[in-house]
């Protein structure tokens, strides 16, 4: 297994897990404003909608990592997308209604799109050492 596909396996079981608290911490509510929806450890702002972000990009991660190409994409694109969560935190805290996306989830969204752009962008595969030589 290459590092990046350990990586989506890793990231897909910890959303899992995440959206599994967030259920739990949430149930159903729909608050979108960061400072008032329901909280996971007191300081990640979640909602039904967020958790089941969580739940699917953590389908998506175990899904990726059975392959170097889909783990490496998921890295690619799963990445990306978490950078423009943390910068839409900033412009719409509250997702637009939706979700909510301000407080401390600015900075925690930031640091799991620069893991993952990083691991996805710069992945190599997995070399194999010649077992003979052809003289």
């Amino acid at each position: 297994m290459t590092t990046v596909q350990r990586v989506a396996q890793i990231f897909g079981v910890v959303f899992i897990l995440i959206a599994l608290v967030g259920f739990y911490a949430g149930g159903m509510s729909m608050e979108a404003d960061p400072a008032t929806a329901p909280m996971i450890l007191g300081m990640f702002p979640v909602n039904l909608l967020h958790n089941i972000v969580h739940l699917l990009f953590g389908i998506w991660g175990l899904a990726a990592s059975r392959s170097f190409t889909g783990a490496r994409q998921y890295a690619q694109i799963a990445g990306v997308l978490y950078l423009a969560l943390a910068v839409l935190g900033y412009v719409a805290p509250d997702g637009f209604g939706l979700i909510p996306l301000g407080g401390n989830d600015i900075w925690l969204h930031l640091a799991l799109g620069a893991i993952l752009a990083g691991v996805g962008f710069t992945a190599k595969p997995a070399t194999v050492a010649p077992t003979g030589s052809t003289i």
